[in-house]
């Protein structure tokens, strides 16, 4: 059956079959000083390592390779992102030599556009509001006769993005929890979705920039964010939305724990750094959420039975002359 969102765990297995030809089988690390810091069995997905450098390259390639199938005579596609998923989508493009426009903010930093366009995609600036990149998106899908592919609020984009929770338990099949970050909700809904179809009994903890309210949420099933949409203040520039998606949201509401982790920029940063340092990987801010999280005194405290956690690291996409320290 699909859940709500109408993204079902066969929805994720013939996403897996797409687009697994393509992207890396992201290795799993572990960190003995990781272990004895969380008082658990840490394991680190490594989506830093993945084409484009982050996860997002698996709901971009589902959701064109799809498009495909039931549209051969597809002129190209457009999107919206300042980052990750615009680099995913230009890549992906390129495979099938199709025209990409990746809608960014005119404030957006040149490493992240050049990235962009160093995959044969076309940027087309907008304004810095979130409601601009909407609105500009759309005027070039009806000028260019593009499909639209969201960064998150899509089926075919959470399906593709679950396949990371297909191939998570292949390589460690016992765990008992999962820590992962959530700007709108793509990510985290599509794990959500596969995980707990295949195995019920593992948690899905959410980790958010503070000032989300994320929690409020998942607590009362209500959405608590009112329109238009606004950036939050944080470091970690993958997860600025503060709403989650309208498909993703209800996902999460349904599968998530209502612990949710809201990080501040100080233990982003103390995230990363244990990254860089111990790890030896170069993860960006939003990876360094999720390290801090499952590295927090809070985290420790919970229920003592969850002994083997998967901490996603999303993405490592950095400005490497401008790290946030």
């Amino acid at each position: 059956m699909a859940a709500e969102g109408g993204v079902s765990l066969d929805d994720v297995k013939k996403a897996f079959e797409r687009v697994s030809p393509f992207i890396h089988r992201t290795p799993v690390f572990t960190s003995s000083q990781a272990d004895v810091r969380s008082g658990r069995s840490l394991f680190f997905k490594a989506e830093n390592l993945q084409k484009t450098g982050a996860f997002k390259v698996r709901g971009a390639l589902n959701s064109i390779i799809k498009a495909r199938e039931t549209r051969p005579d597809i002129k190209g596609f457009t999107t919206f992102s300042s980052g990750n998923h615009g680099q995913a989508m230009a890549w992906a493009c390129q495979l099938f030599a199709l025209p990409c426009y990746v809608v960014v903010p005119s404030t957006a930093s040149e490493v992240k556009k050049n990235a962009i366009r160093g995959y044969g995609a076309e940027v087309v600036e907008c304004g810095p509001k979130p409601s601009d990149r909407n609105e500009t998106c759309e005027q070039v899908r009806k000028e260019k006769n593009l499909e639209v592919i969201p960064p998150f609020d899509h089926p075919d984009v959470i399906a593709g993005q679950g396949t990371l929770g297909l191939e998570l338990l292949e390589q460690v099949p016992d765990i008992d929890a999962i820590l992962v970050g959530v700007s709108g909700g793509g990510l985290s809904s599509g794990i959500a979705v596969a995980v707990k179809a295949l195995k019920p009994s593992v948690k899905i903890f959410l980790v958010t920039p503070k000032g989300k309210n994320l929690a409020e949420c998942l607590k009362t099933g209500k959405r608590p964010w009112e329109n238009p949409p606004q950036y939050l203040n944080t470091i970690i520039d993958a997860m600025r939305l503060q709403q989650s998606g309208f498909l993703t949201t209800p996902i999460l509401i349904e599968k998530a724990e209502k612990e949710v982790f809201e990080m501040s920029d100080e233990e982003v940063i103390a995230g990363m750094k244990f990254g860089f340092e111990r790890l030896k990987l170069t993860v960006e801010a939003a990876s360094g959420a999720t390290i801090a999280a499952a590295l927090s005194d809070r985290f420790r405290s919970l229920d003592p039975t969850i002994r083997k956690v998967a901490v996603i690291l999303s993405g490592g996409n950095v400005e490497i002359n401008n790290l946030p320290w």
